[in-house]
């Protein structure tokens, strides 16, 4: 007799099974979203994002996987933030991936949750290091704090989203007339460099 093993061997995790470990599917389509505008291959405007455009090839050249071509595919034109990482996270490429986490046994079969595996990779990617901290973190880890607005405000219902991004703007012009105010005034006083705890 011999019992079938659920699990194969795990192979090496990209950016995206980690990301799934940390957070699931939003998660993942959320790291393509930073990830991509990063790379200047998506433009994200206020609550908006489209496909940047390319003088040198195709429109989406440079996005590498799966994940980030559906993103790039969804918004030819400019879509809401919101509705972009919904139908990503939804999406046949992050289901795949879900789909191959359990395979690996790194998620549950049924519910979907870490295994203990699955909390023992996520804690080794943490440990090398190489990943972003948004990856595991989420949005609140983004180092662009208007683009990480952006992201959290999509996660609240529409018109909450919206007002919370009012409010974020108006705190950002308010602080930039303060440090004005303090330059002209000559109190030698300067904005935090660096070593500001975060919102």
């Amino acid at each position: 007799m011999f019992q079938r093993r659920a699990m194969v061997a795990t192979p090496t995790l990209d950016r995206y099974d980690i990301a799934h470990l940390a957070g699931g599917a939003r998660r993942v389509a959320e790291t393509a979203l930073v990830g991509l505008r990063g790379r200047g291959v998506i433009t994200v405007l206020g609550p908006q994002v489209r496909a940047a455009a390319s003088t040198d090839g195709p429109a989406g050249e440079g996005a590498d996987h799966p994940v980030e071509r559906a993103l790039v595919a969804l918004c030819p034109v400019s879509r809401s933030v919101a509705s972009v990482l919904a139908d990503v996270a939804r999406g046949a490429e992050t289901a795949a991936i879900e789909r191959r986490l359990v395979a690996y046994g790194l998620r549950t079969r049924y519910r979907r949750r870490l295994t203990h595996a699955g909390r023992r990779s996520l804690e080794a990617a943490v440990r090398e290091g190489v990943l972003p901290a948004y990856v595991f973190e989420g949005p609140a880890a983004v180092p662009d704090r208007r683009l990480s607005r952006v992201i959290r405000g999509a996660e609240l219902p529409s018109g909450l989203g919206k007002s919370m991004l009012r409010l974020g703007k108006a705190l950002d012009s308010d602080r930039d007339s303060a440090h004005d105010s303090d330059t002209h005034s000559g109190s030698g006083h300067s904005c935090g460099g660096g070593g500001g705890g975060g919102d």
